[in-house]
């Protein structure tokens, strides 16, 4: 099988606020969008590792590390692992941004 990868626009940089998730639809998958406060952009499912699953979109970002709404779970936004003693992860998608514009990588 030949997975292609490509990057999809996901809006303007200015349409992220920084800290907090936005949700956007991208093919199959619906995506949390996280802009840090030093302008880094990231894209996780947005789904919950834990048993009972979840958004992640409407946590709370310091540095980075998103805070997890309904669990409190610390996950790395840039590796999308859950920080101990908890366990679990997060499917992370590549992000570029060029001339203003957000793009998430997505394999089909």
């Amino acid at each position: 099988m030949n997975n292609t990868h490509t990057f999809y626009p996901i809006g303007s940089i200015d349409q992220f606020l920084p800290q907090i998730g936005r949700v956007v639809q991208l093919q199959q998958v619906e995506l949390a969008i996280f802009r840090t406060s030093n302008e880094e952009v990231f894209a996780l499912e947005n789904k919950s590792p834990h048993p009972k699953g979840g958004p992640i979109a409407e946590g709370i970002v310091s540095g980075h590390i998103l805070y997890d709404p309904l669990y409190d779970w610390q996950i790395d936004l840039r590796t999308g692992s859950v920080q101990a003693p908890d366990e679990g992860q997060v499917t992370v998608f590549p992000t570029k941004v060029e001339a203003g514009k957000v793009w998430v990588q997505y394999s089909y």
